[in-house]
């Protein structure tokens, strides 16, 4: 696997911007899970080559050995007999001067097929993706064990399958009994494309079928898992399940895993949903086949007339219904516009409508016009950096006048001159510091751009402010190369001496940093709206809006219209963008009584949380049994995430198995029955009680950082209900369900720490009907994350939290009236930590 965000394309213009003193880092061991296997030291994302050897569970996982962010990749190893308690082993497979060690999967050659091994001691072969690190081709190699994978070596003539790619990864393997053979999966990740081959020696590989591209479409396609499982326990009845990782484009946004449901005949996979969609039936409203109609247009991007295929330096473009569509490529993504309806009557519920282009979303903040106020200049670039100083080799010796060699389109500075370290790409660091300067006027304007990586991240692309020493204010870029405006409120502040100081410390995807203009003002200057955005304006304000997903396939969406039936209204594609994906398309307005549903929304997702990417299973489990592990992080912020000496953990490992509910047959997931072990003492146990509307504490005895919380609730008339855990100190992680919609959801905007990313404050949801009026809920808490499993197991949200550690609090809650408390159990759970 490789990091998307490394390839990663264009985003909003958008910044995260710290207008209070930066905190104080975290005590080293705050945030250190109890019961998820976390490495030691240093950096760790995918799992790989699962498998069960010799009473031993093999947990390999992507691991950087030399420092806390992604890189050197290489295969780090721990151990298990119950997939519970770890022990971490020294780095299996390495990294070295030619290639890193990419993710994978390991077998166990019972056969001997591949000659590495003995029929007494079969040899552990694991079959990874060679990373160059000069091109970046990736190829499938191997490597071998024949002392239970303590020592590792590399085929002497890897790779063993070599397409020419550079986006060819993360193999699969298990044998396939019915061919007598080795059976491949392999991602073409940007074609969207799982590819299946066959070998009889691990060595020699022949093509069998493509799966793809099918179900979520909007980011690259990694880390397939297939394997089968019988359907309600019946081996009878068996199905495929192949699952694969998605990178943007999940349901929650960012990275995620969804899952096919099918049949695999030994050569090709094929699932048993279609794909086919037919949306609401409905009132068009345009359908822009043969002209714009009485809609108007600023500016250039729309052009006279709508387009009827991809338009002059545009990729191909999909999901267009019958053969005309809006678009705002028209000049390329430099040119802006708007394309505006007549006005309508909402005489129905849903307008649905399909859209693509750029994720761009609308910022009601945001400035449509006009240069922020300016009281003087403190910097502007023009004519070399003055009396500022630069250490390290990221400034260069002069400012840059745009876009670098290698570089994306950089846009939004202005004049000439811009900070830019983007030299020799993302390998330089440094910083630039400006002279002292008395804080005279209430707010400091500048414009950013470039990396995401905030000053409080091991290896910040950031500006901070320093008054006396210590930082004071802080913002970053939002991995664009558009520059937008920012601004510090510096009123508590005045008459004090700082400096400004512009910081390059990240080697890796997106480590440089676009500064220009920074202006002391009398107000606040306001961010320059980019959105690329489908518009509903009732009364003249914006009431519902949508984006596409950094894609060129147009997809559903659907405006709740409940509350302005009966009134007028316009529809506005707006595009402000200049940058990258600086585009928007749309096409199919109609008015309809029920909403049409996105292809996201439409796929089978493994966890409908942020923060589970990447599962695969264990094979040769014993007594047939399929185990699955995900990494607890998502590709958004995962650079970012606040621990220390190590970055990311797993999750729990989960039963998983094919259950009907409600007439489908899905996935569902529970945590392995040895977790239960680590309970400690006796449990807190609430039966047959009443929750009103508000929320009351369970007390200390339910109070804890690691829990095993069990709870069945009789929703009666609220409208949600559930449990807050890890509460205090004005935080709170709020599990519930909502009656109106039908759903579980996690609500981590309160958790604790999220100043890191703008992309973490959120709301996870997952479908999951009631049964008989009741909602069952499991939640694994521990220092640092929530796993909710619902119904039996087949609505999963998985997130991080960061709470502060004197937050162990638990209370039951209602809202819009009282639900009963069926049965509810509390567990303390102990630690396989020594």
């Amino acid at each position: 696997m490789t990091r998307r965000l490394m390839t990663a394309v264009l985003t909003a213009a958008a910044l995260v911007v710290s207008t209070s003193p930066a905190p104080a880092a975290p005590a080293i061991e705050t945030y250190r899970p109890q019961f998820h296997f976390t490495p030691e030291r240093n950096w760790m994302n995918d799992p790989n080559g699962l498998v069960h050897h010799k009473g031993e569970y093999h947990l390999f996982y992507q691991h950087n050995p030399n420092g806390n962010s992604w890189g050197d990749m290489s295969w780090g190893h721990a151990v298990s007999r119950d997939l519970v308690h770890w022990e971490e082993l020294p780095v299996a497979i390495s990294h070295d001067d030619e290639e890193m060690v990419f993710s994978g999967s390991a077998v166990v050659d019972h056969a001997n097929t591949s000659g590495f091994g003995t029929a007494d001691e079969p040899a552990m072969v694991a079959v990874y993706t060679s990373s160059l690190k000069i091109g970046g081709r990736q190829a499938q190699s191997l490597a071998y064990s024949t002392d239970r994978g303590r020592t590792w070596t590399k085929y002497a003539d890897n790779p063993v399958l070599d397409i020419g790619s550079t986006e060819f990864r993360d193999p699969e393997v298990q044998w396939y009994e019915p061919t007598r053979s080795w059976l491949m999966a392999v991602a073409l990740a940007t074609e969207r494309k799982i590819r299946f081959y066959s070998s009889k020696d691990l060595k020699s590989w022949e093509p069998l079928s493509d799966f793809g591209p099918a179900g979520a479409t909007g980011g690259v396609w990694e880390c397939p898992d297939l394997f089968p499982l019988p359907v309600d326990g019946d081996p009878g009845k068996t199905k495929w399940v192949l699952v694969v990782s998605i990178n943007p484009g999940g349901i929650a946004g960012g990275s995620a895993a969804q899952y096919f449901v099918g049949d695999f005949d030994g050569t090709r996979f094929t699932a048993d949903d279609d794909g086919s969609y037919t949306p609401p039936d409905g009132v068009v409203v345009e359908d822009f086949e043969s002209s714009y109609g009485g809609w108007t247009t600023t500016g250039s991007a729309f052009g006279a007339a709508p387009a009827t295929g991809p338009l002059e330096g545009q990729l191909p473009v999909g999901g267009v219904e019958g053969t005309g569509y809006a678009s705002s490529f028209h000049g390329g993504d430099g040119s802006t516009g708007t394309l505006t309806s007549p006005p309508f009557t909402v005489d129905r519920r849903y307008l649905n409508f399909k859209v693509g282009g750029g994720r761009h979303p609308h910022d009601p903040q945001a400035s449509t016009g006009g240069t922020p106020p300016a009281r003087e200049v403190l910097a502007d670039f023009e004519n070399g950096y003055g009396a500022w100083t630069a250490t390290g080799e990221a400034f260069g010796t002069a400012p840059a006048t745009g876009t670098l060699p290698g570089q994306m389109a950089v846009s939004g500075w202005e004049g000439g001159g811009l900070v830019n370290t983007f030299l020799r790409g993302d390998a330089t660091v440094g910083t630039l510091t400006s002279p002292e300067f008395e804080i005279s006027a209430p707010y400091l304007n500048f414009l950013i751009g470039g990396g995401n990586h905030p000053v409080t991240s091991e290896a910040p692309t950031a500006v901070r402010l320093v008054v006396d020493g210590e930082v004071v204010r802080s913002a970053t870029g939002k991995d664009s190369e558009a520059l937008n405006w920012a601004s510090w409120d510096l009123r508590d502040l005045a008459g004090r001496k700082a400096r400004f100081e512009v910081v390059d410390d990240n080697t890796g995807g997106w480590g440089h940093v676009l500064v220009d203009h920074v202006v002391p003002a009398d107000a606040p200057a306001r961010p320059r709206s980019t959105e690329t955005s489908v518009n509903l304006l009732v009364d003249g304000e914006v009431v519902r809006t949508a984006t596409g997903a950094d894609s060129e396939t147009l997809d559903w969406a659907s405006f709740d219209l409940a509350e302005f039936v009966g009134k007028q209204a316009r529809i506005a594609v707006v595009d402000r963008n200049t940058a990258g994906w600086g585009h928007v398309m749309v096409d199919r307005f109609t008015l309809a009584d029920a909403p049409a549903r996105s292809t996201v929304e439409r796929a089978d997702w493994v966890d409908f949380g942020k923060d589970y990417y990447a599962p695969v299973s264990w094979e040769d489990a014993p007594g047939g049994k399929r185990y699955m592990i995900g990494w607890m992080n998502n590709w958004q912020y995962a650079g970012n995430t606040p621990t220390s000496p190590w970055r990311s953990a797993q999750s729990v490992a989960r039963q998983v198995g094919l259950r009907t509910v409600d007439g489908e047959v899905e996935l569902v997931q529970e945590p392995v029955r040895a977790l239960d072990r680590l309970h400690r003492g006796a449990p807190f146990i609430v039966r047959g009680s009443t929750v009103r509307e508000g929320s009351r504490s369970l007390g200390e005895r339910a109070a804890g950082r690691a829990l095993d919380i069990r709870a069945t609730f009789a929703l009666r008339d609220a409208d949600r209900v559930g449990l807050k855990v890890r509460g205090g100190a004005g935080q709170e992680t709020v599990i519930g369900y909502d009656t109106t919609t039908g759903e579980l959801y996690v609500d981590r905007t309160r958790s604790g720490r999220v100043d890191f990313s703008p992309d973490f404050p959120a709301v996870q949801r997952a479908p999951l009907a009631a049964v008989d009026g009741k909602v069952t809920l499991r939640a694994l808490v521990d220092r640092s994350s929530v796993e909710v499993f619902g119904g039996a197991g087949q609505a999963v949200i998985t997130g991080l939290v960061f709470p502060d550690p004197t937050s162990d609090g638990v209370e039951v809650f209602a809202e819009g009236g009282s639900a009963r408390i069926d049965r509810l159990t509390v567990w303390d759970m102990g630690t396989y930590r020594r």
